[in-house]
């Protein structure tokens, strides 16, 4: 049976027309790289929805790794994601309904889990090759902390899986709407993922 890493992207929002997280998984899908096989989800930009999501793609791919991608707008590399935090904060989506919208990920959860990726060697691996990349100590409080909260809680059991998120800056395509941020070619990007996945197969 073909070892899988499961790549999550998220659907395009607030008025963009693509969203690099999905591009990128989207553009591997059914390859393999460092041995592995990858499948490609995408995600709906809902804490709630996405968290479920997360945990029923994995029952039913049974990853030996996971790897969530969401767009960080404004953000001037890659960001290698640490923690992920048991708040699930919706009140921009939910705002016309009233919903306060700041609830748990998942009741009952502890108050946060750190990131199961080989991080300082991804980090090494994408500075040689001049790709601007960080780890960031926050994930955020809304879809994107959300899926990777959820894979870790789900794979809680299962230590030795790889589980983690990168946040990715606007593609050089959305540039146009937005011209003041930072953006990396899509090319780019897919070539950092490659490699992290190239990492990430040295560590199942």
């Amino acid at each position: 049976m073909a070892r899988t890493i499961l790549l999550s992207g998220f659907a395009p929002f607030r008025g963009e027309r693509m969203n690099p997280s999905w591009e990128v998984a989207r553009r591997l899908n059914g390859e393999r790289i460092g041995g592995l096989l990858i499948e490609s989800i995408r995600m709906p930009v809902n804490c709630g929805e996405a968290a479920r999501r997360i945990a029923g793609e994995i029952d039913r791919v049974k990853p030996c790794a996971v790897l969530g991608f969401g767009e960080a707008g404004g953000r001037p590399a890659i960001s290698l994601e640490l923690v992920a935090i048991n708040i699930a904060d919706q009140r921009g989506q939910l705002a016309k309904s009233g919903d306060p919208g700041r609830t748990r990920v998942i009741r009952g959860g502890p108050a946060a889990y750190f990131s199961r990726l080989p991080l300082e060697s991804i980090l090494r691996a994408l500075d040689r090759a001049d790709i601007p990349a960080s780890i960031s100590l926050t994930a955020g409080a809304y879809a994107c902390n959300a899926v990777m909260y959820a894979a870790l809680h789900h794979l809680r059991r299962r230590p030795s899986v790889p589980v983690g998120f990168i946040h990715l800056p606007y593609a050089a395509s959305q540039s146009r709407r937005h011209r003041s941020m930072p953006s990396l070619p899509l090319a780019t990007m897919e070539t950092a993922v490659r490699m992290m996945i190239d990492e990430i197969a040295l560590a199942v």
